[in-house]
C-alpha cells in the first residue's frame, strides 16, 4: 500500500510549463509574472493592494513593520500556530502575549484578547487555523475599540471568506503564504494585502533592503557582470533609457550605500569617499551571460557607441 502523505500539492502540466517558461527568459528574480500575479492577487482582493515576498513568515513581519510595531510593543496572538507566528514579533522587538483558544474552533478566544489588552499593546494577530475564519466582526469591533492595529496571519486561508466577503478583500494588513502545504502553492511565497496604496512605497523598500527603484535608474539582476563607468557629461538614467530604446538591458551595481538615508542617519556623509561616489553616480552595468552570442556583444557594443556620441 502506498504511504499517504498528509498533503501533496497539486502541479499540473501549464504550471509546470510556465515554470519552464520563466526559466527560460532568464528573469528568474522578481520581475513580469511577479507583477502579473500580485495583479491577478489585487483582483481576488477587491483591487486592494498586494505585494508579494519569498515566504508567509516575511510578509508578517513587513506588516508589524507597516504597521509601526517596535521596541516594547505588544502584540497579542495564539499559541495555536506556526512558532513563526510569534517569532516574527521577537524579530521586530515587540513582545508576543498569548491567549488561550476557543476550544470549538480551535482560533483565538476574542474574549481572551480583550483581557489581555494593556497600555502597550499595539496589535493583534489573529491565526485562521487550519483555514478556517477567525470572527471578523468580532475581531475588527474590538481593534476599532481599543485602537489597535490587525495583521492577519491567513497563511491557510486563502480562498477563504467571512459572510460572503473573501478574505484579503477588507481589513487591515493580511498575510498569506503560498507555502507547499498551502491551497495554493508557489513552493516558497507569501502575499501582502495592504489597506491603503500609501503604504506601497514603503512595503516595496522593505521588500528591497530598503533601495527604491526609480524609474530606468535602478538596481536591475545581475549575472556578473560586465560594467562600464559612464563619463560624467552622460546622465545614467538616460543612458539606460536609450539603451533600452536599441532593446538592451542595462543594470546598476552599485549606488554607493553611505548615501543612502539609513546611512546618512548613522553620520556617513557626501564627499567622505569620493570615489565610490562618482562611480556609484555612474556605473553601469552591460548584458552578459553565457549563452550571449558575439553577435549580442557586437550589437551592445554599436548601441553604446550611439547612446554615447
Amino acid at each position: 500500500m502506498d504511504f499517504l502523505p498528509f498533503t501533496r500539492p497539486d502541479i499540473d502540466e501549464p504550471t509546470i510549463a510556465g515554470v519552464g517558461e520563466v526559466l527560460r527568459s532568464g528573469w528568474i528574480t522578481s520581475g513580469p509574472q511577479v507583477k502579473a500575479f500580485e495583479a491577478a492577487l489585487s483582483k481576488l482582493c477587491g483591487g486592494r493592494p498586494v505585494r508579494c515576498f519569498n515566504s508567509g513568515t516575511a510578509t508578517l513581519e513587513i506588516g508589524l513593520r507597516l504597521a509601526g510595531i517596535g521596541e516594547g510593543d505588544e502584540v497579542i496572538t495564539s499559541p495555536l500556530s506556526w512558532v513563526a507566528t510569534a517569532n516574527v514579533v521577537l524579530e521586530v522587538r515587540g513582545r508576543p502575549v498569548f491567549v488561550d483558544v476557543d476550544p470549538r474552533t480551535r482560533n483565538i478566544d476574542l474574549d481572551a484578547v480583550e483581557k489581555a489588552v494593556t497600555p502597550a499593546t499595539r496589535a493583534i494577530i489573529p491565526v485562521d487555523l487550519a483555514g478556517l475564519p477567525v470572527d471578523r466582526d468580532r475581531l475588527y469591533d474590538l481593534a476599532r475599540r481599543k485602537h489597535l492595529r490587525v495583521i492577519e496571519d491567513a497563511a491557510q486561508s486563502f480562498g477563504a471568506n467571512w459572510h460572503g466577503k473573501p478574505l484579503g478583500s477588507f481589513g487591515d494588513l493580511v498575510s498569506f503564504s503560498f507555502h507547499a502545504n498551502k491551497n495554493i502553492t508557489s513552493a516558497e511565497g507569501g502575499a501582502l494585502v495592504l489597506p491603503d496604496e500609501r503604504l506601497v512605497p514603503l512595503c516595496e523598500a522593505l521588500r528591497l533592503q530598503g533601495v527604491v527603484r526609480s524609474g530606468e535608474d535602478g538596481m536591475e539582476s545581475n549575472w556578473h557582470m560586465f560594467q562600464v563607468v559612464l563619463p560624467e557629461r552622460m546622465e545614467r538614467a538616460k543612458f539606460i533609457a536609450r539603451m533600452r530604446d536599441h532593446g538592451i538591458g542595462v543594470g546598476v551595481h552599485y549606488p554607493a550605500m553611505h548615501l543612502f538615508k539609513l546611512y546618512r542617519r548613522l553620520g556617513w556623509h557626501e564627499g567622505q569617499f569620493p570615489h565610490a561616489e562618482r562611480i556609484g553616480r555612474q556605473i553601469a552595468t552591460l548584458p552578459l551571460f553565457p549563452r550571449m552570442a558575439d553577435s549580442d556583444v557586437d550589437r551592445v557594443c554599436e548601441a553604446a557607441r550611439k547612446v554615447l556620441s
